[in-house]
């Protein structure tokens, strides 16, 4: 378990208690202002603000180099003297053309090596030698383009789950996720299908289940905008389920354009092109989605402090645990980030506690305990590989 990997996974923390906190805020902003294509495009077209960070960050970088490599090799216009690199140039040129001559009077070539290159023709060793070609930035907003609507779906799949349903019900229903990351990341290649694995998407996904199946009740229930009764939408929870296929989705092709450890991409680059595509051509989706009746009519916040309340919680609940996210994904595996995300169950179960005094019947408890287990066990899937003898 590299450094990397442990980063990961103190990202994948992090990103726990961001998630709750927004999903918390962003139902609280649909009680006033119920529009959730207009949260999902705020926060998907605010991550185009990576995109100077990332150039700004790249032209100081090569500045640095630049002047590093000056002081080192001494080779910047200004130092040492004229005569002095014409000097060098001309004693190596010297140097080059002893070794020729050497070489001519040593070696006695035949005729057939005579018509052969002195120099060797490029063949698999020469590819296998050469480092792997970088990504330009044509190709990572290509990439970008290409992951800009699967993410903006999912983005707002789950925020529509939000506006019609618990915060409780769309966690477990994103939660499902780590079985489509499992499957999809082994068909396209990105990850190992082993035993331990296996068993930790269903032992995760029993407890989710049994999170469902578990009752909850209030003190206050008045308080609460969705009752403990459970009057829940199943348009809500079919957006929940369909969020958490494109999210599994999303993870692995994430991981497969970033390569193993990120090195084959620039996430933030990345991440602020599919804000930069989410703000130019997906605008015109809330016509669509307001004829068919998914989407209320576009209306813009009626005060000031929903403007902010909106803004701030894009910028925190978006741009910002999305990019610790995307880090998560690449630098530990999309399994373990997918999985990850299931504690979000507990979290928001302490979280309902805390707030609204909520109680949970023990199969809720043992559910969340089951989901923890599930996260632990894909982390150490290699251990029990090795130990077991899979």
């Amino acid at each position: 378990m590299g450094l990397r990997y442990k980063a990961g996974l103190l990202l994948i923390a992090a990103v726990v208690v961001i998630w709750v906190t927004s999903a918390e805020v962003t139902q609280g902003i649909f009680t006033d202002y119920k529009q959730p294509f207009a949260v999902t495009y705020l926060g998907a077209s605010l991550m185009v603000i990576y995109l100077p960070i990332a150039f700004i960050k790249d032209w100081i970088y090569r500045i640095l180099k630049r002047r590093s490599q000056c002081i080192n090799d001494d080779t910047c216009p200004g130092i040492g003297s004229p005569l002095k690199y014409i000097g060098g140039q001309q004693i190596f040129e010297i140097e080059i053309q002893g070794s020729l001559n050497r070489k001519d009077s040593d070696l006695d070539l035949s005729e057939h090596q005579e018509g052969k290159p002195l120099v060797a023709k490029q063949g698999d060793d020469a590819r296998i030698i050469r480092p792997e070609k970088e990504i330009t930035t044509k190709e990572i907003a290509t990439y970008g383009f290409y992951l800009a609507p699967l993410w903006f779906i999912t983005e707002y799949l789950s925020n529509a789950a939000l506006a019609r349903t618990s915060v409780a019900s769309t966690t477990v229903l994103s939660s499902t996720s780590g079985l489509f990351t499992l499957f999809i990341g082994a068909y396209l290649g990105e990850d190992s299908l082993n035993i331990p694995k296996v068993v930790a998407v269903f032992v995760s996904m029993a407890g989710v289940a049994m999170t469902t199946l578990g009752k909850t009740w209030a003190t206050d229930e008045s308080e609460l905008n969705i009752s403990s009764s459970g009057e829940r939408s199943l348009v809500g929870d079919l957006f929940g389920l369909l969020s958490a296929v494109s999210y599994g989705f999303f993870t692995v092709l994430l991981k497969k354009f970033s390569g193993e450890e990120g090195e084959r991409v620039d996430v933030q680059r990345l991440f602020g092109y599919i804000g930069l595509f989410t703000l130019v051509a997906l605008w015109w989706l809330v016509w669509p989605l307001t004829a068919l009746g998914i989407e209320p009519k576009f209306t813009i916040p009626h005060s000031a402090k929903m403007d902010e309340v909106v803004i701030a919680n894009g910028l925190v609940g978006s741009v910002l645990s999305d990019y610790f996210w995307a880090l998560s994904v690449v630098w530990t595996t999309p399994v373990v980030a997918t999985l990850g995300m299931s504690l979000t169950i507990p979290l928001a179960m302490v979280a309902d506690m805390m707030i609204h005094g909520r109680h949970y019947s023990a199969i809720y408890v043992l559910g969340s305990v089951q989901v923890f287990a599930g996260f632990v066990i894909a982390n150490l899937s290699d251990w029990f590989s090795k130990i077991l003898g899979l």
